[in-house]
């Protein structure tokens, strides 16, 4: 009997997982079954049947690509772990108020190589409406890579609208984001100037120690400005 089954169709979890991952599709769910990340069982006729902890095992991804950025394939790595038993250990509350990681770091999830995506699976894949894209694209937040006619979304624009996706929510539009993206070309032409001398060497010694500045340096900027930032919001809430 239908309402004795233990499991769900793709519809019923949409349903039951909406609240809260307002932003989650069919089609996302079935682009990360594709990637291979959740694998529902089959009926005879191919409809998807969700079991209980297949549903849990979506939330978990979708938390992750939501709260922490993660590209697809460091989601998949972290769940194996989680399969296996060797889960990675958790951020105290100081490091996560501090947004430091376990090991004091503060990167930037890597962008995942050789990604290539159309408007539509990128779209999915983010949650972020394809007319959003199209816009962000327009003041230059994202852009799309390849020949006329192949034209596709890499692995830095996965990540960059995974975070853009979290100023969406708070009503932000996507020309409040320019003041970042001006910023980072002068930030990025002030330190390719830096490195400039080492990099006309033309040896791969000097390539790497000019990677290895350019890293010292983002990491730096980085720290410098969330303390400035800090600083600032704690002046200004002060006066309220």
């Amino acid at each position: 009997m239908a309402g004795t089954r233990n499991y769900q169709s793709i519809g019923e979890v949409l349903v039951n997982v909406k609240t809260e991952f307002p932003d989650i599709t069919i089609s996302k769910i079935r682009f990360l079954e594709s990637e291979g990340l959740i694998t529902p069982e089959r009926t005879p006729s191919g409809y998807r049947k969700f079991y209980p902890e297949d549903v849990e095992r979506l939330r978990s991804i979708l938390r992750l690509q939501r709260d922490e950025y993660l590209p697809l394939k460091v989601i998949k790595e972290r769940l194996l772990k989680a399969d296996t038993g060797d889960e990675e250990e958790q951020p105290t509350l100081e490091q996560a108020v501090g947004g430091a990681e376990p090991d004091g770091s503060e990167d930037l999830a890597e962008a995942p190589t050789g990604l290539q995506m159309s408007l539509e699976e990128m779209s999915a894949a983010t949650g972020v409406d394809r007319d959003r894209i199209k816009e962000l694209e327009g003041f230059g937040i994202v852009c799309t890579h390849g020949p006329e006619g192949g034209r596709y979304y890499d692995g830095d624009d996965y990540v960059t609208l995974s975070i853009v996706k979290d100023f969406l929510r708070f009503g932000i539009e996507p020309r409040h984001l320019t003041m970042y993206k001006h910023f980072a070309d002068r930030e990025s032409a002030f330190f390719e100037a830096l490195v400039a001398p080492t990099l006309r060497q033309k040896n791969p010694d000097a390539r790497r120690a000019a990677a290895q500045t350019l890293g010292d340096l983002t990491a730096t900027s980085r720290k410098f400005k969330q303390a400035l930032l800090r600083n600032s919001l704690r002046e200004h809430l002060s006066g309220v």
